[in-house]
């Protein structure tokens, strides 16, 4: 009985909430993103308590931060609200490296499935076109409160892309690795540990919680997430939480949903192909100089 049940009060809260969806109906929804990194992975071990709360109060401005997503029936732009830093602010150097990683303002159309954001890499300034994809969304029966709103909770496998820093990791933390990575050193005498980059992995694939709200019923969310009977408040992906701290329907002064539209012209693939290949120099520039410089006394 109790699935049929909740089947029906969806049914209504849909009814209910079409209803009172205008023709020009927006709203924005507030986000805070937060990203935990273990620093002991990182030789953190070996620091002492102030050395470590110092760095971690460094990254603080680069791992967590607060977004805006406004929304209408299909369109979204999510916005990173950006706020003045103190002079001698602390996160200048993670925010600098970060932001050859982290995007831009991202658009997303569900109803022409088109997707762009806006992305600089190394100075240089990219506009990633591309479709929409989807998640293949589980959706459960548990709920749970955000706010003012009722969130039912959907699971999804997401593909990784390999450039994301938020899932990566160092290689090789336990025994297995340790042993596999001791192998390959072997088979390989001419191998070299200069290469920094040769100590990161990233999964191919994560597990990633969503809990959204019938209660707003679009098929949006923050940064690549959507695709749900509700706007999704509360993403969880590997050892990233993104929050929905506060929702604004049908402001008073509504905002234009404009496309992205600087930048070079990229697909998702080929900005992929291009991080790779200055990946690449950059590994190569730093290994020679270690091979060829020697060492300093």
């Amino acid at each position: 009985m109790k699935k049929p049940l909740l089947i029906l009060t969806l049914l209504f809260t849909f009814c209910f909430c079409s209803v009172s969806i205008a023709q020009d109906f927006q709203g924005k929804a507030h986000y805070m993103s937060k990203t935990t990194m273990d620093l002991d992975q990182w030789g953190g071990r070996e620091m002492s308590p102030e050395r470590k709360k110092q760095i971690q109060e460094r990254m603080k401005s680069f791992l967590e931060k607060e977004y805006i997503l406004t929304f209408n029936k299909s369109e979204s732009i999510y916005k990173e609200d950006e706020k003045l830093e103190a002079p001698g602010g602390s996160g200048r150097g993670f925010g600098s490296f970060g932001s050859s990683f982290t995007g831009g303002p991202k658009y997303k159309n569900v109803k022409t499935k088109e997707v762009l954001q806006d992305q600089e890499f190394f100075g240089k300034q990219f506009l990633i076109k591309d479709d929409l994809k989807g998640l293949e969304w589980k959706m459960g029966t548990e709920t749970k409160q955000i706010g003012n709103y009722t969130c039912f909770k959907a699971t999804a496998t997401k593909t990784v892309d390999q450039f994301d820093w938020r899932s990566m990791r160092r290689r090789g933390r336990g025994q297995d690795n340790k042993e596999k990575k001791e192998s390959e050193v072997a088979k390989d005498s001419t191998k070299t540990n200069d290469d920094p980059m040769s100590e990161i992995e990233v999964p191919k694939t994560i597990e990633v919680v969503a809990w959204y709200t019938p209660q707003i019923p679009i098929n949006q969310g923050p940064d690549d997430y959507w695709g749900l009977p509700g706007l999704i408040l509360e993403v969880n992906a590997d050892r990233t939480t993104i929050l929905c701290t506060k929702i604004v329907m049908n402001p008073e002064e509504k905002e234009d949903i404009e496309k992205p539209e600087k930048g070079e012209e990229v697909t998702q693939a080929e900005y992929t192909e291009i991080i790779t290949k200055k990946m690449q120099e950059m590994r190569e520039m730093y290994g020679g100089r270690n091979r060829g410089g020697g060492r300093r006394n």
